[in-house]
């Protein structure tokens, strides 16, 4: 995106800047997602709310206690996520019992691991897998881009001066900003919830992610 401000002399003698040219350009590298997340979930239902969530408690704490003899800080990190316990209610809106929910969630960048140990965890059922970028990877990535960022602007700059009958130009001002994305969707949500059968690791792929640099601002035609 390209705009050029040719402007006259404003009443009071105050000139806005002339031959001002606004523009933009960005820079994208795809790498490969290094970063998984399970979340495994346990439901359970009953008349008694005390009952349901004992119930809840003794499951969430038998999975904790057997994901962290894989734990490794980085490549599996183990952590709890949500505890809910409601009442259920029937046709008429009357109470009918208590439902809850508790959740564990499996992180990190050893992919063979997280889901050897999701697999191993048949109490809990998994429900959401989603995949993303480690830090390091994403600041690698956007150096990389920003680099092609910053070439595009300046190239799109020199033509741009050239095709406007200019010499070359000199920059006024420049924003730069970063975003991530994916060709296919980050999250890969579960239609049912899928149960981890004996020691099977739950199946996993990633994909690749794109990191893109966006660089806009105004150069001074000259």
């Amino acid at each position: 995106m390209a705009g050029l401000a040719m402007a006259q002399s404003a009443p009071g003698g105050w000139a806005p800047p002339q031959n001002v040219l606004q523009l933009s350009a960005s820079g994208t590298v795809e790498v490969p997602q290094d970063m998984i997340s399970i979340s495994l979930q346990a439901t359970r239902d009953g008349s008694d709310a005390a009952a349901v969530q004992a119930q809840l408690k003794q499951v969430l704490d038998a999975a904790l206690t057997e994901a962290r003899k894989s734990a490794q800080p980085g490549q599996l990190d183990v952590r709890t996520g949500n505890f809910n316990l409601h009442p259920r209610y029937n046709r008429d809106g009357k109470p009918a019992g208590w439902q809850g929910s508790a959740e564990l969630l499996l992180e990190g960048r050893d992919f063979a691991r997280v889901s050897q140990v999701a697999g191993r965890l048949d109490q809990m059922t998994v429900g959401n897998i989603s995949y993303g970028l480690t830090r390091e990877s994403r600041t690698s990535a956007e150096t990389q881009a920003q680099t092609l960022a910053i070439e595009a602007f300046k190239q799109r700059a020199g033509l741009l001066a050239k095709d406007f009958g200019f010499g070359g130009y000199t920059l006024r001002e420049v924003a730069v900003n970063s975003e991530f994305g994916s060709p296919m969707p980050r999250v890969m949500a579960m239609k049912a919830p899928m149960a981890a059968s004996a020691d099977a690791p739950v199946p996993v792929e990633p994909g690749k992610a794109n990191v893109v640099v966006n660089v806009s601002g105004s150069v001074q035609l000259k």
